[in-house]
């Protein structure tokens, strides 16, 4: 595992949200409680991960990557988890992504500012000489606030990737790729790692012209590329994309160019779809289905299929003030909303399930701590009812939450994961 200290574990005390308002119990004890959500035992709301869903999507990631030769470092923002990037990593990714120097584990996916910035990353690279690095540059100011980092940390040879971009940061054209390979080769202590883009802010609603231009920003990332490795002959270099929507279009253009070179690897930094969900991912995956699915082992899977939303956020009902009205106890400061509302899934009341019920709901609105739901004029919705919704957007869910809960296939709490989100 390559970690840095800001993911110092700190113990579950630290916060009592979802947990039973219960002192004294060991954090390693909770998955020995028989906790459920369903029951009503946890303090809700609370944000849960579906275990088995976790997992089944990470061996079939890692099972497509492998046949499509390429590797995948996941971004840790997503969950800030160190146990759930442990896992990561144990099970086969080759490294973590992070965003910022709070993050920073492996490989930083962004620029990170000017020179005071680059003293701060020095202090902390030079506490943990032995983790491999790389960052982004995508302009000379970039490549010095590097380089002062290398200087700082006393690293002789410290890894920048050339960054390549449309829509958001990143290099737009080949006079700024040069210069900032002119700035890497002329900087004490830093050396070309290879090259780097992120093809999700290329997406527009339209699908055609995501197509083109995500196509089009992966010639430019390997014109970039053939510049880093003529600057750079002889070094093992990185070929890295976001990864999570358009896996699928990433390494079947930058997978050829790895190989045919021959010293070099494709990283995706794919993070999301780990968790998957019920809104973008979703949609994605269907996108994905239409451009000819998963290929694994010769055989052609649906992405739509096989990847399976892990997190559920569980809430009860509060106030059922109109017929066709009731009130949730989440909002905006709980559950993501920024690429769709959640969506109720099922219903419990007294610990068992209703049948038929969910399906008949829809969040229409949230506010900070509430959420307004549509409820049939004739339902039996009832105060104290418990409903477990789906998210849209696992990012900006998680990063909501210190705790989230394990859950077996019977809706048991297995463990409480702490995240790192400060």
């Amino acid at each position: 595992m390559l970690s840095i200290s800001p993911w110092d574990a700190r113990p579950l005390s630290a916060t009592t949200r979802g947990i039973p308002l219960v002192d004294g119990i060991p954090s390693e004890e909770i998955g020995s409680r028989g906790w459920r959500p369903s029951r009503g035992d946890l303090a809700l709301p609370a944000l849960a991960l579906d275990e088995a869903a976790f997992a089944g999507n990470r061996d079939l990631f890692l099972r497509w990557c492998e046949g499509a030769g390429v590797n995948v470092a996941p971004h840790a923002k997503t969950p800030m988890s160190p146990a759930l990037a442990r896992a990561l990593r144990e099970a086969g990714a080759w490294g973590t992504t992070v965003a910022n120097i709070q993050q920073a584990a492996v490989l930083l996916a962004n620029e990170i500012g000017g020179l005071a910035a680059g003293r701060r990353l020095g202090a902390l690279l030079s506490a943990y000489p032995e983790v491999e690095f790389h960052a982004f540059a995508d302009s000379p100011a970039a490549v010095a606030a590097l380089a002062e980092a290398a200087r700082h940390a006393d690293r002789t040879e410290l890894s920048v990737l050339v960054e390549l971009g449309t829509g958001r940061a990143g290099a737009r054209d080949r006079a700024a790729v040069e210069a900032v390979i002119a700035a890497v080769l002329a900087a004490d202590g830093l050396v070309l790692g290879g090259v780097a883009t992120y093809e999700g802010a290329a997406a527009t609603p339209d699908r055609d012209e995501t197509t083109h231009a995500i196509a089009t920003l992966m010639e430019r990332t390997a014109d970039a590329f053939a510049l880093v490795r003529r600057a750079a002959p002889h070094h093992q270099l990185l070929l890295s994309a976001g990864g999570s929507a358009y896996f699928d279009v990433v390494a079947k253009a930058l997978a050829p160019v790895a190989k045919t070179d021959g010293n070099a690897k494709v990283i995706l930094r794919s993070g999301a779809l780990f968790f998957a969900d019920h809104g973008i991912y979703a949609r994605a995956f269907a996108e994905m289905d239409r451009r000819g699915g998963l290929v694994i082992d010769g055989v052609r899977r649906s992405a739509a299929d096989g990847f399976r939303p892990a997190l559920t956020l569980w809430a009860e009902v509060l106030s059922r003030p109109e017929p066709t009205l009731a009130i949730c106890g989440f909002g905006m400061r709980d559950a993501s909303f920024d690429q769709g509302l959640p969506v109720p899934l099922r219903l419990w009341r007294d610990g068992i399930e209703q049948q038929g019920l969910a399906h008949k709901l829809a969040v229409t609105r949230l506010n900070d701590q509430h959420a307004f739901i549509q409820v049939p004029a004739d339902s039996t919705l009832a105060v104290g009812d418990v409903i477990a919704f789906g998210i849209s957007h696992p990012c900006t869910c998680l990063d909501r939450w210190r705790v989230i809960y394990g859950l077996d296939a019977d809706g048991a709490v297995t463990r409480a994961l702490d995240t790192q989100f400060g």
